[in-house]
């Protein structure tokens, strides 16, 4: 009976683990048909322009800026994903172990400055800021390029998406603003389950909202990141006034997002290696805390 019940939580909560990758991929392709549907079928354009040659254009040029942002998405958060930020295959004993090095009880090895342990990957993380459990994995040393590009593609997707949904938030609110649109926009399922609302206006109200409300979260979440980045810090370290690890906006960049910092970001294709190996960083204040 135990040996059922234990099977039944770890599936249980494998299920959960990956719960949150199958909803954001979901959403983001959700929102992707439906912008393509906007700009294929329901371009803002004048009735008389509609088969013209700008027409023609104006979509291409459209549908190739979203489907950029998509492929940039998924294979930034593809190499996220695939890419290992623990500890594990890097050899850590030797001379290295100095100042800054804590010993993990529960990995039993030493591990080196702004590493710590997490409970959810159940393993020590090179230069550890935060576990996403949006991707089930940890941020840290060798994945946070992919991660930070991938934020950066959702938050231009997300305000594209929400630019051209404009036009459906005008179409609810264009006989005033009543009840019934408030509600639409509100609470879309409850319109729906209660026969409110037609599907079709379901589906582009729901996909609406969640531009507008991903777009909010996801907009704190890259501002956040640059805002650190830019002060050379993790998560775990930017409640500290202490910014021992801080090498200017460049060195910062350069040591972060790697040697090609300034191309990298377009396509998660291009190298652009780490000038650091995750065990040392270089030091510009005092690691001991101010009294």
């Amino acid at each position: 009976m135990t040996s059922f019940a234990s099977k039944v939580f770890c599936r249980v909560e494998r299920l959960c683990h990956h719960l949150p990758v199958a909803l954001n991929t979901f959403l983001v392709f959700s929102i992707t048909g439906e912008v393509s549907y906007l700009v294929m079928v329901e371009a803002p354009l004048e009735p008389d322009q509609k088969k013209t040659q700008w027409s023609v254009w104006w979509k291409l040029v459209h549908l190739l800026a979203q489907y950029f942002m998509l492929g940039n998405i998924c294979w930034n958060a593809l190499l996220f994903v695939r890419t290992s930020p623990t500890i594990r295959g890097v050899f850590l004993g030797g001379e290295g172990v100095g100042q800054g090095w804590r010993y993990c009880y529960t990995c039993e090895t030493h591990t080196p400055p702004r590493c710590s342990h997490c409970y959810d990957c159940k393993v020590c993380v090179l230069r550890r800021d935060h576990h996403c459990v949006f991707f089930g994995q940890c941020v840290g040393f060798r994945n946070y390029r992919f991660f930070l590009s991938c934020l950066l593609f959702m938050w231009s997707g997300l305000l594209y998406a929400t630019l051209m949904n404009a036009e459906v938030f005008i179409v609810i609110l264009k006989e005033g603003v009543s009840v019934h649109s408030i509600l639409l926009l509100l609470i879309p399922w409850i319109m729906l389950v209660s026969g409110q609302v037609s599907t079709r206006a379901f589906a582009f109200a729901f996909i609406a909202d969640t531009c507008v409300v991903g777009f909010l979260l996801v907009s704190a979440f890259f501002f956040f990141h640059l805002f650190l980045l830019f002060r050379g810090q993790t998560t775990r370290e930017w409640y500290s006034s202490r910014r021992p690890y801080n090498l200017g906006l460049l060195g910062n960049m350069r040591h972060t997002l790697g040697l090609r910092w300034y191309l990298c970001w377009l396509c998660p294709l291009i190298p652009s290696p780490l000038p650091g190996d995750g065990l040392s960083f270089q030091v510009t204040g005092s690691l001991e805390p101010a009294r």
